[in-house]
């Protein structure tokens, strides 16, 4: 596959190729105008040559690259509140992307933020996302890189999540303590790592119970409202209904629980719901959603402070940093 060159940005833009150049550089005897031209055709053609490595290294902004799958999200724009709180103490500004759920968007995003040479960048991954390839080639530009909540296993980078596992076994645990014996699961994509392992603690914590494992009664899926509604419209078409539902977060537990609402359930007479994040809007309806609470803040906070450290290292590596963060089950009435 043949690569872009200098040469071919300087010919669709009818600039000298010393010119392109020197764009790329940042170098001051080229107008604001011309640069940004550049930068956003070397974007368009993912042009990603030593040029812009170097520069990254040797000059880099104080703006550090946000990309998260959905701003509006509560969980999401806490944590950017996070990230903002420890970066501007530290003299830096964040650009923040949405990705929009999607690998396409996420792709461009990195690239976007590459070519505006952002000192660092912190993702939380679409659900869209297998190949990840694209923040192979930021960490091959020199950028340092932090995942948070969804992350990719096989990537050897810094990250910060919660126990998942653990935050889904103590739900589910506590459903069974109530009484519930017929517990779905509405899951999310199977390629996240986030969401393998909030279903595995919800089939651990069955089988530790001595409850079988039903395969109708869990449904993989996305992580927003109308997936909910989705998944609950087939669970409520089987045969035999369940008597709660686990989500994999708060968005899929409010769209699973206006279904039941409309279909004429009730909750939590007929179907306990328990959802995860904490989202400010399970406070919100009536009766209010059981929930795992995620320390969202705290997990901005952390992402950006790995970050920094990076920063501090210079160009000596340092080794990958896994952090772990705790859950909380928050008791309301829907169970």
């Amino acid at each position: 596959m043949r690569h872009t060159t200098i040469n071919d940005i300087a010919r669709q833009l009818r600039l000298s190729p010393s010119t392109v150049s020197r764009a790329l550089r940042d170098h001051p005897d080229i107008s604001q105008k011309t640069k940004n031209r550049v930068l956003a055709l070397a974007t368009e053609t993912n042009y990603q040559p030593n040029l812009i490595a170097q520069s990254l290294q040797t000059k880099r902004s104080n703006n550090i690259g946000v990309i998260v799958p959905e701003i509006r999200n509560t969980f999401f724009s806490t944590v950017i509140s996070g990230i903002e709180e420890v970066a501007y103490d530290a003299g830096y500004t964040i650009m923040v992307c949405q990705s929009n759920d999607t690998y396409e968007r996420e792709v461009i995003n990195t690239r976007a933020l590459a070519a505006n040479r952002v000192a660092g960048m912190l993702v939380s991954m679409s659900q869209g996302t297998t190949d990840i390839e694209h923040f192979r080639t930021v960490m091959q530009q020199g950028i340092p890189l932090v995942l948070f909540d969804r992350v990719a296993e096989d990537l050897e980078v810094s990250k910060v999540i919660v126990d998942d596992f653990e935050g889904a076994y103590g739900a589910v645990s506590y459903l069974i303590g109530t009484g519930r014996r017929r517990i779905a699961h509405l899951a999310g994509s199977s390629s996240l790592y986030v969401s393998r392992k909030r279903r595995e603690g919800y089939e651990a914590a069955l089988m530790d119970h001595g409850l079988p494992l039903r395969p109708e009664y869990i449904l993989g899926g996305g992580y927003h409202e109308e997936d909910g509604r989705y998944g609950m419209h087939q669970l409520l078409a089987l045969q035999e209904v369940p008597d709660a539902v686990f989500t994999v977060n708060d968005p899929v537990a409010i769209g699973a629980f206006l279904h039941i609402r409309e279909q004429g359930f009730s909750v939590p007479d007929d179907i306990a719901l328990v959802g995860f994040s904490n989202n400010p809007n399970t406070a919100l309806i009536t009766p209010r959603l059981t929930t795992v609470n995620q320390p969202a803040f705290e997990i901005g906070r952390q992402a950006v402070s790995l970050l920094m450290k990076n920063f501090a290292s210079g160009h000596n590596p340092l080794p990958v940093e896994t952090i772990i963060l705790k859950t909380q089950l928050i008791i309301r009435e829907s169970t």
